[in-house]
């Protein structure tokens, strides 16, 4: 079985992401969903918070599953047996940061690959951090969010939709 780690702080899910799930899906047997408990970042949603919000949308898909980890990505792929790291690009400012981590990881695991894919243009603008930003501020973020993040993100602002 050709299993590969999607990792990520996923504070929120976007459609984006979906994106990149929906592809990755055909590509591996098993995709598993890393939700990354240390990473260097102010969440707004709580590690558990954050993996519901993942598996209300993903439900639809017999061969995902999401988890929670903490360390070194590629550690826990390997626990995982997993193939392969997915990671997702949207522009070029994206690749320096993703090439010098998928550089990282083959110097760590030599044995687990990374996999690039592009996101949709049509999110090619998309970050979580531009979405909180902007439910902050009580806009629209209908386009750019699945309705349960949407209604999750007014919840934490106190804002109603």
């Amino acid at each position: 079985m050709r299993i590969a780690v999607y990792p990520g702080t996923f504070d929120p899910v976007t459609n984006g992401h979906l994106d990149i799930l929906t592809r990755a899906v055909k590509l591996f047997d098993k995709v598993i969903i890393a939700v990354a408990y240390d990473n260097n970042k102010d969440t707004l949603f709580s590690l558990e918070e954050r993996k519901q919000l993942l598996e209300s949308e993903v439900k639809e898909y017999n061969n995902v599953e999401v988890r929670t980890f903490s360390g070194l990505t590629v550690n826990f792929a390997r626990q995982c047996g997993a193939v392969a790291l997915i990671r997702g690009l949207r522009a070029m400012t994206d690749f320096e940061y993703e090439f010098q981590l998928a550089l990282m990881n083959k110097k760590l695991a030599p044995d687990i690959e990374t996999v690039f894919l592009m996101t949709k243009s049509d999110y090619s603008f998309i970050s979580s951090s531009a979405i909180k930003w902007a439910a902050s501020l009580n806009g629209s973020v209908t386009e750019f969010v699945p309705l349960n993040v949407e209604k999750a993100l007014y919840a934490k602002y106190k804002k109603s939709l």
